[in-house]
C-alpha cells in the first residue's frame, strides 16, 4: 500500500492546512511548523502550525504538537501525547506516553513526565530527584 505525501485539513476558521511527511519518521509536518532534519516524527503524529521541534527531539507515534508549541533539542515526547498550543518542552526532558500538557504550561529542562498524566495549562514542572514536580 502507497503512503501518502501529504495531508489537508481546513483549520475551524477556513484556512487550509497541508501537511508533508517528515523525512525521519513519517509524521506529518504543517507546512509552517519548524522541525529539525535531525529530529524524529513518529508515523501518524502530527506538527501543527507554528510548532517548532529541535534538533535530535523523538515525536512519538500518533503524537501531536500542537500550534506555537516548542519541543526543544533532544526531548522525548511519548507516543499519542499532545503538547498543548504555546507550550514549551524543554532540552532532554521526557514525555511518557498519552501525557496531556496543557496550553502554555512549560516543562524545565531534563524533566521528567510519566504516562498519563495531566499538566494543567500554564503550569511549571521542574525537573528534581523525585520525578514531577509543578510549580
Amino acid at each position: 500500500m502507497r503512503q501518502r505525501k501529504y495531508e489537508e485539513f481546513d483549520a475551524d476558521n477556513g484556512t487550509a492546512l497541508r501537511y508533508s511527511r517528515h523525512e525521519n519518521g513519517g509524521g506529518f509536518v504543517e507546512s509552517r511548523a519548524r522541525v529539525a532534519a535531525t529530529a524524529h516524527v513518529g508515523p501518524s503524529a502530527y506538527v501543527d502550525r507554528g510548532a517548532i521541534v529541535g534538533a535530535y527531539a523523538r515525536i512519538g507515534s500518533g503524537a501531536w504538537i500542537d500550534g506555537g508549541a516548542i519541543v526543544h533539542e533532544g526531548a522525548v515526547i511519548g507516543p499519542a501525547a499532545h503538547v498543548g498550543p504555546g507550550a514549551v518542552v524543554g532540552r532532554g526532558s521526557k514525555i511518557g506516553a498519552r501525557v496531556k500538557i496543557g496550553a502554555d504550561a512549560h516543562v524545565w529542562d531534563a524533566a521528567r513526565v510519566e504516562s498519563d498524566e495531566i499538566i494543567r495549562p500554564a503550569a511549571v514542572v521542574h525537573a528534581s530527584s523525585r520525578g514531577r514536580r509543578a510549580a
